[in-house]
C-alpha cells in the first residue's frame, strides 16, 4: 500500500473512532440526566413533561440536525439552553407558599415562572409539541429520584377550544381535575385521573408540592385526547 493509501485508511479509523467516542459520551450523558447544577429532583415522566419527553427522545443523539425537522419544539428548546434537558428533573421554585398564580405568571407555566435563572424558559414557547396519546381516564406517573414525597400533587388539564399550538398558555386556561392529599416518599408515585368531553391536542399541568421544603414543580405534559 503506498503512503496515499495508508494516510486515507488512517483518515478513516480516525473519523470512525471519533464518532464511536462521541455517541458513547452522548449515551453516558444520557444516563446522568442530574449533570450540572440541579441536584436529583424528579418530573412527570408519562405523560412525558415537555423537558422529559426531549431528554427521552433525543439525549443520546441531540446534535443530531434532523430533530429540526422531527422534533422542531424539543430543538429550539435543546438549542436555547441544553442543560435543562439534562436536568429535566430540575424545574421546581422554592418559596411560593401556595400562591402559584402570584409567583408564576401567565404564559410562563410550562417554566415556572422562569425559575432557575430563566433555564427552562424555552419550555413556554408556542408550538406542535410531540404529545402523548391518551384516553379520559388516565395516570400520572412521577419519577421522584430524591425520594421527597409530596404534601400534595395537582393536576390541570386545560379547556377545550384551547390550542397550544397557537397561545401560551395561562391560569384561566386550566381546569383542575384532580387534587391528591398526602404522598409518602418514594421514587415513583401514580395519580389516577377521569375526565370527560375532551379530544385532541390539551396540556396536562402538573403541580408537585414536595414535603422536604416548601418546594413545588410546574410541569407540562403535551397530551392528545383520543
Amino acid at each position: 500500500m503506498n503512503c496515499h493509501g495508508h494516510d486515507l485508511r488512517a483518515s478513516w479509523f480516525r473519523s470512525r473512532l471519533t464518532l464511536a467516542l462521541s455517541v458513547l459520551v452522548a449515551a453516558l450523558l444520557g444516563l446522568i440526566p442530574w449533570s450540572g447544577t440541579a441536584a436529583a429532583h424528579g418530573s412527570v415522566v408519562d405523560p412525558a413533561s415537555r423537558n422529559y419527553g426531549c431528554w427521552l427522545r433525543w439525549g443520546s443523539d441531540h446534535l443530531n440536525p434532523a430533530m429540526a425537522q422531527q422534533d422542531p419544539m424539543c430543538w429550539q428548546a435543546w438549542r436555547a439552553d441544553a442543560n435543562a434537558m439534562w436536568n429535566w428533573n430540575g424545574l421546581y421554585r422554592n418559596g411560593s407558599g401556595g400562591n402559584f398564580q402570584a409567583v408564576v405568571p401567565n404564559g410562563q407555566l410550562c417554566s415556572g415562572g422562569r425559575t432557575e435563572g430563566g433555564r427552562y424558559n424555552s419550555l413556554d414557547a408556542v408550538g406542535a409539541w410531540k404529545t402523548t396519546d391518551i384516553t379520559g381516564d388516565f395516570t400520572v406517573k412521577l419519577h421522584d429520584q430524591a425520594s421527597h414525597g409530596a404534601d400534595y400533587f395537582l393536576v390541570y388539564v386545560t379547556r377545550q377550544g384551547f390550542d397550544p399550538t397557537t397561545r401560551p398558555l395561562t391560569w384561566n386556561d386550566l381546569q383542575l381535575v384532580k387534587r391528591t392529599g398526602r404522598y409518602a416518599p418514594s421514587q415513583n408515585y401514580e395519580i389516577p385521573v377521569s375526565t370527560s368531553g375532551r379530544s385532541g391536542r390539551h396540556i396536562v399541568y402538573t403541580i408537585w408540592q414536595a414535603s422536604h421544603m416548601d418546594q413545588t414543580y410546574f410541569l407540562c405534559s403535551d397530551v392528545n385526547f383520543r
